[in-house]
This record gives structure tokens, sequence and C-alpha cells, in this order.
């Protein structure tokens, strides 16, 4: 005798449909690690672009409210303690240059509000040549104010190169005159309210002639206008 439920094919296709439950894989490891990734750069590009903007916000209050104008840095005045031309005694052509001289600038701020002068380096220069710096050190200047800023620069037997040193020799014993070169850039930034304006620059460039007979400044011109002292 056969069995009915072996031979049912509507019992067999009811087996085959129920199937076990498979439960889904987990995404791998490094799938989430990319997304948590993308996630955090995202969040730090909305981050940087707000700082960005305020940066510039805070910028257009600086320009809107006190209207920003150049603060102004010349050279006034320059003081010769010596300034001492010697030829080598060795077969080379060659010389030394000793000096000792006092530089005085004025710093002037036109602005309504103070101005934050960064530390300077003026280059003292014959023929382009270095042969010392006058340095400045960083200061407060409170509006509408004029200041005085005094530096010096002590050369002591500076070697000067062979193409220029019969020229100095001659320019010291013979024609009573040794032009010289001050130049550099000024920093200065504006304070307001507590926020600090973008870096403004100020160049200096002077050149100064020296009298080794008289030890003082005969003449001396900053930008366009020179003057005979």
């Amino acid at each position: 005798m056969t069995s009915r439920a072996n031979g049912d094919p509507h019992s067999h296709n009811h087996h085959q449909h129920h199937r076990p439950f498979v439960p889904p894989r987990p995404l791998p490891h490094y799938a989430s690690s990319s997304a948590s990734f993308r996630g955090c750069c995202c969040c730090l590009f909305l981050l940087l672009t707000l700082l960005a903007l305020l940066a510039v916000a805070a910028t257009l209050v600086i320009v809107l409210a006190i209207k920003p104008k150049k603060p102004q840095f010349d050279l006034q005045q320059v003081s010769v303690q010596y300034l001492l031309v010697a030829p080598s005694q060795s077969p080379s052509t060659s010389a030394f240059l000793s000096l000792n001289i006092t530089l005085l600038f004025t710093a002037q701020n036109p602005n309504k509000v103070g101005i934050r002068y960064d530390p300077t380096a003026f280059d003292l220069m014959y023929h382009g040549v270095p042969l010392g710096v006058a340095t400045v050190p960083g200061f407060e200047q409170p509006a509408h104010s004029a200041r005085l800023v005094v530096s010096r620069v002590v050369v002591a037997r500076v070697d000067v190169l062979q193409s220029d040193a019969l020229e100095l020799v001659r320019d010291a014993a013979v024609n009573d005159r040794v032009e010289l070169r001050v130049a550099g850039d000024v920093g200065a930034k504006i304070r307001f309210i507590g926020l600090t304006s973008p870096r403004v620059q100020v160049s200096v460039d002077c050149a100064i002639v020296i009298s080794p007979r008289r030890q003082a400044v005969t003449y001396k011109q900053c930008g366009v206008e020179g003057v005979n002292v």
C-alpha cells in the first residue's frame, strides 16, 4: 500500500517554498569607517567655511567703521659718531669700512584707533652690499599720534668687495662723500575692539651721503624728494 503523503506533489512543493530565513550580512567594517570619515570631512569643511566668513565679516566691520589709512614711517635724521675707510695693506685690492651711526625714524598714525608695528630690520648698504642692520623692536602706537624711534648701526672693519674697494677709497679720500642706502619694510596692523586688520606694509628706502672729513651727513633722500643737510 502506497502512502499519499509520499506521492502528493503539493506536499513536496510546500517543503520547497518554506526554506529557513537567512539574516542579511552586516556591512564590512571598512564601509562604515569610510562613511564616518566622509561625515567628518563635511563637518570640517563647513567649520572652515564658517570661520572664513567670520574673518571676512570682521575685516569688513573694521574697514567700514574706521576707514583705515596707511601709517607713515620715515627716516627723519641721521647722526654720525664716526666713519672710517682704511685701504687694505695686503697686495689684494680691498678696503675696510667702519662706522657708527644713529638713525632717527618718525612713525605717524593718522587713524582713529591704535596700530601695532611688527619688529623691523633695516639694511644699511654700500653699492648694494649689506654692511649692517638697524633693528627696530615692535611697538604699539595710539590713534592720531607721532612717535620717534631710534636705532643704531655699528660696523667694525667690514671688508668691501674688490670691485667697490677702489671707488670707496676714492669717495672717502678725494670726493669726501660716502653714499649709503637704508632700506626695509615695516609691517603694521590696526587693532579695533579686539579685532586685528590684515597686515599693512610701509616701505622705507633712503639714500644718505656722509662726509668722512666732517663726520656728518651732508645729504639725505627718501623717496622722491632730497634734502641737503
